[in-house]
C-alpha cells in the first residue's frame, strides 16, 4: 500500500511519527507531506527518518533544484491520508484554496482521501468546520472522526485526533471494503427523463438523481468499476473516477442501458424513466391559441423488462418501485415480471422519502420475498444498504 501521509502544523503532530512507525511495520510504504507551518511542531528529520522517505514541503528543493511533483505524489498514493488536519486545512481543502505543496497534491488526487481532523472542541464545533466537513464529505473525502479526550488547551472534549492504531484499522477496513467487488461492471441508472413535447416543453418528473448517484458513489467506494446512465439532474457530487453517460429521453436511456448491459455483472435501474412519451414532437414552439392542447402519448420501451428478460448468468439485476397504494403487491408484481434478483420499495406515504429529499426510507424484497425494512436515513446511508445487498450476492464469502 502506497500512502501519501499530510501532516498539517498541530500539536497532534506528534502522533504522525507514531502513525508512520505502525504504517511502515504494516508493510506500507509513507511518503510525508507538511504544511509550512507543520515543522513547528515535528522536525522533517524525524518523519524522514521513520519513513525511509524524503520529507516534502516546498515545490522544489532549493539546495537541489528538484521539482517536487505534486502530480506525481498524488497518482502515486493508493490513499492520501492526512492526519493531523487542521481547521485552516479542512477549509482550505473544502474550497479549492492552494498555496502549499500538500494542497496542490490533495487537488490533483486520483485515490481516495482520508482525512483526520485535530483542534480545540470549540473550533470542531464551529458552524463554519462543520460546513466544510460536510462539503468534503460530499466531495467523496473520507473522514476519520475526531476522539473525545484531553486537549492541548486542558479542555476536555470532541476534537482530538484519532489515536494511531484507530487510524490504521480504519484504513484497512476501508481498503478491505473497497475490493469487495473488484473486477465487477456495473451500470447505474439515475435521474428522470424528458419527453419533448415541443421545442421548449416537455414531460417530466421530480426525480432529482440523488439516489442513484449515490448507489453508483458506493459502488465504486467497494471497488466495482461504475457507469452511471444519467437523466436531466444539477447533481454534481459524483466520483470523479465513474464514467457518466448524460441522456435526455427514455429512447436514449434504453439505447445506453442495452448497449452497456452484455459487459455488466450489476445492473441498478434506480432512475425515473417516464412511462409515455408525446406520439409527435413539435420542432417549434406550440402557440397557445386553443383552449385545450391535446397529446397522443405513447408508451416508451421497457427497459427494465428488456434488461430482464436478456439478464445473462450471475448478473445482478436490481430495480425500484416508487408507489402510491398497493405498494408491496405492486413491488412484488414488478420484482416477478421484470426478472430482478431484488426490488427496492419506496413509498409516497413516508414522510421524507421519494423524490428531491436527501434522505429516504426504504424496503428490500428478494426473489424469495423475503422482505427487510430500513428506518428513514440519509441517501448515503440507503445506498450503503442497497450495495450491502449487492455484494451478498456477487461475493460468495459475503452470503
Amino acid at each position: 500500500m502506497k500512502i501519501v501521509l499530510g501532516v498539517c502544523a498541530s500539536i497532534a503532530a506528534y502522533k504522525s511519527a507514531i502513525l508512520i512507525r505502525m504504517l511502515v511495520k504494516e508493510g506500507a510504504e509513507v511518503k510525508v507531506i507538511m504544511t509550512p507551518g507543520a515543522s513547528d511542531f515535528i522536525t522533517p528529520l524525524t518523519l524522514s527518518t521513520l519513513s525511509k522517505n524524503p520529507v516534502f514541503s516546498e515545490y522544489s528543493d532549493r539546495k537541489s533544484g528538484q521539482w517536487n511533483n505534486h502530480v506525481e505524489l498524488a497518482a502515486w498514493a493508493d490513499i492520501i491520508l492526512i492526519a493531523p488536519t487542521t481547521a485552516n486545512t479542512i477549509a482550505k481543502m473544502a474550497n479549492g484554496i492552494c498555496d502549499n505543496l500538500l494542497l496542490a497534491t490533495y487537488l490533483s488526487a486520483k485515490s481516495k482521501v482520508a482525512f483526520a481532523p485535530a483542534m480545540d472542541l470549540d473550533m470542531y464545533l464551529h458552524p463554519a468546520v462543520i460546513a466544510n466537513i460536510a462539503k468534503l464529505k460530499d466531495n467523496g473525502n473520507i473522514i476519520i472522526p475526531a476522539e473525545t479526550g484531553e486537549l492541548a488547551s486542558g479542555l476536555i472534549g470532541e476534537g482530538r485526533m484519532a489515536e494511531p492504531e484507530n487510524i490504521i484499522s480504519f484504513i484497512e477496513d476501508y481498503f478491505c471494503k473497497s475490493i469487495s467487488l473488484k473486477g465487477k461492471k456495473a451500470i447505474v441508472t439515475a435521474g428522470p427523463t424528458y419527453e419533448r413535447i415541443d421545442a421548449v416543453r416537455f414531460i417530466g418528473n421530480y426525480s432529482s438523481g440523488k439516489m442513484g448517484i449515490s448507489i453508483a458513489n458506493e459502488l465504486k467506494n467497494n471497488g466495482a468499476d461504475v457507469t452511471l446512465i444519467l437523466g436531466p439532474s444539477h447533481q454534481n457530487n459524483i466520483d470523479s473516477s465513474i464514467k457518466v453517460i448524460k441522456v435526455e429521453s427514455a429512447i436514449e436511456m434504453y439505447n445506453a442501458c442495452i448497449a452497456q448491459a452484455d459487459e455488466s455483472d450489476i445492473i441498478v435501474m434506480s432512475a425515473a424513466v417516464a412511462d409515455y412519451t408525446p406520439s409527435i414532437v413539435s420542432n417549434i414552439k406550440i402557440k397557445k391559441t386553443e383552449n385545450k392542447l391535446i397529446l397522443n402519448l405513447e408508451k416508451t420501451s421497457d427497459i427494465l423488462h428488456k434488461l430482464g428478460e436478456d439478464k445473462k448468468p450471475k448478473q445482478i439485476l436490481v430495480g425500484f418501485a416508487l408507489e402510491t397504494d398497493n405498494e408491496y403487491d405492486n413491488a412484488v408484481d414488478k420484482l416477478n415480471k421484470k426478472n430482478l434478483d431484488f426490488i427496492v420499495l419506496n413509498s409516497m406515504n413516508d414522510n421524507g422519502a421519494g423524490f428531491q429529499y436527501d434522505t429516504n426510507k426504504i424496503t428490500i424484497i428478494d426473489k424469495e420475498l423475503k422482505s427487510q425494512v430500513f428506518e428513514l436515513k440519509s441517501k448515503k446511508d440507503v445506498a450503503k444498504d442497497i450495495v450491502n445487498k449487492i455484494i451478498k450476492l456477487s461475493v460468495p464469502n459475503e452470503k
